[in-house]
């Protein structure tokens, strides 16, 4: 096996180091949707993490391993909304200046809830220009530090404590869909997976507008493509990472689509039936095993919720069939 960007080590270390910082969050069972998905199904619940989604663990266990001379200059990040303030709360904890690009066009909860944490917010627009440029660009005119959004090993290893809960939580399982954007989320909990449960087949779930993920996994190469037009604002990535790829390539069996429709769907089921809010991108995982895109009869599954940062007028408008 081809050397990765982290390993189980990097997974332990990381749930060590954000202890005490990040939330233990539930593992959630419904017999109702065990009866939809013909399997046992056990939900990883990230919307109950602090700022609502599992990006608190990557960038507190990033961000923790600073030097003075990084804490002192800053740390600058860009993202669609979860990482944005992710990475404001943590910095926040941590005595460190932040600085966040984000779309003009993110959700206008994440960005109150960004600056609420403190964070300065820089917009631009994601369909005409590059954040990345935009972000390496002010993290060298201003000294900050760059923390991007998946495609780094302290992020990586932070993410994938979510997995290791579970399955100290749950037990072995049989198999464990997650969410998929950039692949941090996805990458950092297949390699958990992989010590803990090396029987589980990891699937990974994005939207069918934004299929990067399945087509980079398919030809063997990263695939890029324009930004997706998808509810799953979180998942709006163009491509995976260079850190993400190679071990998504390695240990995640296969991954698979959901529409809009079927994220709206999961939505009205988590809400009605669980009594939880979970935003669109969060609803990735379950809308899959909700709607059997993979043969899950009689299996033990996992299934990462990943957060719950939705407007509350949007999560209306969207459950009660108005206008994406």
């Amino acid at each position: 096996m081809t050397a990765l960007a982290i390993a189980y080590g990097d997974v332990a270390a990381a749930h060590e180091r954000i202890r005490g910082a990040a939330h233990r969050t539930p593992v959630l069972t419904s017999s109702t949707a065990d009866a939809l998905a013909g399997a046992q199904l056990f939900f990883k619940c990230e919307n109950f993490q602090r700022m609502g989604a599992f990006k608190f663990r990557g960038a507190y266990n990033a961000i923790s391993q600073f030097t003075p001379e990084q804490r002192a200059g800053g740390v600058i990040t860009f993202s669609s909304g979860n990482h944005a303030q992710a990475i404001a709360l943590s910095a926040k904890l941590l005595g460190v200046k932040a600085v966040i690009v984000m779309p003009q066009d993110a959700p206008a909860i994440k960005v109150e809830a960004t600056r609420g944490y403190g964070g300065e917010v820089i917009f631009y627009d994601r369909y005409t220009e590059d954040r990345e440029a935009l972000g390496r660009r002010l993290a060298e005119e201003r000294g900050l530090t760059l923390i991007p959004p998946y495609d780094h090993p302290h992020v990586m290893a932070g993410q994938g404590t979510a997995a290791k809960e579970l399955f100290e939580d749950a037990g072995p399982l049989d198999m464990l869909f997650v969410c998929l954007g950039g692949g941090g989320l996805l990458s950092g909990c297949s390699v958990a997976a992989h010590e803990l449960s090396p029987g589980c087949a990891i699937v990974g779930v994005e939207p069918e507008a934004g299929n990067d993920g399945q087509q980079s996994l398919q030809s063997g190469a990263i695939v890029h493509i324009d930004t997706p037009r998808t509810i799953a604002d979180g998942a709006q990535t163009q491509h995976l990472g260079n850190h993400t790829f190679p071990v998504i390539q390695q240990l995640v069996r296969e991954i698979v689509t959901v529409s809009d429709a079927e994220l709206v769907e999961t939505m009205k089921f988590f809400a009605s039936r669980m009594k939880l809010v979970v935003e669109p991108t969060g609803c990735l995982a379950a809308a899959a095993v909700l709607n059997r895109k993979v043969d899950i009869a009689g299996k033990r599954v996992g299934v990462i919720v990943s957060g719950g940062n939705v407007d509350l007028l949007r999560f209306a408008s969207l459950v009660s069939g108005g206008q994406s």
